[in-house]
């Protein structure tokens, strides 16, 4: 395992982090105990959590598991989903914030997250509300750098240059979803990352399981996030998405390698992401992505790959230049 630098904070990690959104879900304590000891042998020291995930259960599992390896871990959770039915329960307020964390480190068994995620963009709440409490709670030794995930680049711009201008702790790590068939982040989200040095840890390299050999045009498996979760197949709802999940297996089979240790390898690749979160359902789901870390994977592997995709559009209008660029 080859390991990183989240952006200017000195902190390495593991080039694949491990995603517990199954602890306590589609993997019951037993299975994610397996699963995290296997990221330890491979040598993970890279854990992503939040409150939302099974209600609070992901943290728990989480939290027993690192007891007695707490200083060798780093360690991200979030909050800003609806978390009950009380209105207060979401978002990014003082309030909300500073409830939810002390919630979380409670679950996690742990004095401090090493990195705290605003899960998605509160209309509600002014972003230097959301600065100020971030601050504080820095402050407080209760995390120690503020993270964004679901943030469009220009809110994530703003808000580093509210923290510029008022001296608040800011923004080090986003969370953007990348993969080859949804490819948003390279527009304008992974170019911000890379002019301001800010780490990038990337959600769902699979898809969801839509770049794993199982679905094509025409070809769906019985069970899957894909076919089973509503959100899943919304996000996926294109047939241009099959087709290119077709044109990367057959790729994958040409290479005779898993097509989920591609795919991730594929994220791990470009120049702004720091490290892939991975995630299973079991060990067996979980072996192929664990690869990625061992694959020879060459820069026009990369190209290849990125050309069964379709290109996002440019952040501009001028697109009638781009070939000339």
């Amino acid at each position: 395992m080859k390991y990183r630098t989240v952006g200017r904070t000195g902190i390495q990690v593991s080039e694949l982090c491990f995603g517990t959104m199954s602890f306590g879900g589609n993997a019951d304590k037993e299975t994610s105990k397996r699963m995290f000891h296997r990221c330890l042998d491979k040598g993970i020291n890279f854990f992503d959590t939040a409150d939302v995930y099974s209600r609070g259960v992901s943290e728990e599992i989480l939290g027993e598991l690192i007891e007695g390896k707490r200083d060798e871990l780093v360690l991200t959770s979030k909050a800003g989903f609806p978390f009950g039915s009380d209105p207060n329960a979401r978002g990014a307020s003082r309030r909300h914030l500073f409830l939810s964390v002390e919630q979380s480190l409670k679950r996690l068994r742990t004095d401090r997250l090493d990195f705290y995620f605003i899960h998605r963009f509160d209309s509600l709440t002014a972003i230097e509300e959301t600065l100020r409490a971030l601050d504080d709670l820095q402050r407080q030794g209760k995390i120690l750098y503020p993270a964004v995930s679901n943030w469009a680049a220009w809110q994530i711009a703003k808000a580093l240059g509210i923290s510029a201008k008022e001296s608040l702790a800011s923004f080090e790590l986003v969370q953007p979803m990348y993969n080859l068939a949804k490819r948003q982040a390279e527009v304008e989200l992974l170019p911000l990352a890379e002019s301001e040095n800010l780490g990038v840890i990337s959600y769902s390299p699979l898809g969801g399981g839509l770049l794993t050999g199982k679905y094509g045009i025409g070809k769906k498996p019985a069970a899957g996030r894909l076919v089973e979760q509503s959100n899943y197949t919304k996000r996926y709802n294109d047939e241009a998405y099959y087709a290119i999940a077709d044109r990367f297996a057959g790729y994958a089979a040409e290479k005779g390698i898993h097509p989920a240790t591609l795919a991730v390898a594929w994220v791990l690749h470009h120049p702004a992401v720091t490290a892939p979160i991975i995630g299973a359902r079991n060990l067996e789901q979980l072996e192929p992505s664990l690869a990625a870390a061992d694959l020879d994977f060459t820069s026009e592997w990369r190209k290849e790959i990125t050309a069964l995709s379709i290109d996002p559009p440019l952040a501009t209008d001028r697109s009638e230049e781009a070939a000339g660029r």
